[in-house]
């Protein structure tokens, strides 16, 4: 995600100015020490989830103070313990159950709260847009979870590639489609079922980047000029 930061996420915080930033996912956290900079010189502050980040949180801790809390769990166990929030970025496990579910727990976080945040969401195209990735295969009910293996997936080919492709060190769907499988159809299917008034837009570059927007924000125009001139 953080390919998007200086033409999209960074522009589109400014537009909404948050109070406190939400990131499920930092791997190495490229993305997470902007989104701190940011809050250190705003005055914002950010909660990471992550149950094994690739960094010295404590460290980081140390730096930002306040400003940074690091909450070391999958995400929908931690979700529901995160005080309210208006952005949240998802981009932890990319599967239909996981991202369905943290859409859900944003839902009622904002029933809760009355106002709905901003929610980013990479990996909305390929490869896992229509296709299901498992960093822990347990952690999904059996009954959500897709046929998977450790091979890798390659563009065009709705199975999977033995001896090589992309990701071959995850565990992938063995067919890309179909109900419930893939980022980008939990994030459809979880539009089709709520209440909010809220707005969808899409990046194709670099693996896909979604953006939902409540649809009564005063920066709501801003955002679609911002996706529109970022030549992503």
């Amino acid at each position: 995600m953080h390919r998007f930061w200086e033409k999209v996420i960074k522009p589109v915080m400014i537009a909404a100015q948050p109070a406190h930033i939400v990131e499920i996912g930092s791997l190495t956290g490229l993305n997470t020490f902007k989104i701190l900079d940011y809050c250190h010189h705003t005055g914002s502050k950010c909660t990471v989830i992550d149950p094994a980040p690739q960094f010295d949180a404590d460290l980081l801790s140390d730096y930002y103070g306040e400003s940074f809390r690091m909450v070391k769990d999958f995400s929908l166990q931690a979700l529901p313990g995160v005080e309210p929030y208006d952005m949240i970025l998802i981009d932890g496990d990319h599967n239909w159950y996981t991202v369905y579910h943290e859409l859900k727990q944003v839902e009622r976080m904002a029933l809760s709260t009355g106002a709905f945040p901003v929610v980013m969401l990479h990996d909305i195209d390929w490869p896992y847009g229509r296709r299901d990735m498992y960093y822990f295969p347990e952690s999904i009910p059996e009954e959500y979870r897709k046929p998977s293996a450790m091979q890798g997936v390659e563009p065009g080919n709705p199975l999977l590639v033995p001896g090589g492709g992309f990701n071959h060190m995850v565990h992938n769907a063995l067919v890309e489609h179909g109900e419930r499988n893939g980022v980008l159809t939990a994030v459809e299917d979880f539009l089709k079922e709520t209440t909010f008034d809220l707005s969808w837009h899409a990046l194709r570059s670099n693996n896909g980047l979604g953006i939902i927007l409540p649809g009564d924000t005063p920066y709501g125009r801003m955002i679609p000029f911002i996706l529109n001139t970022s030549g992503l």
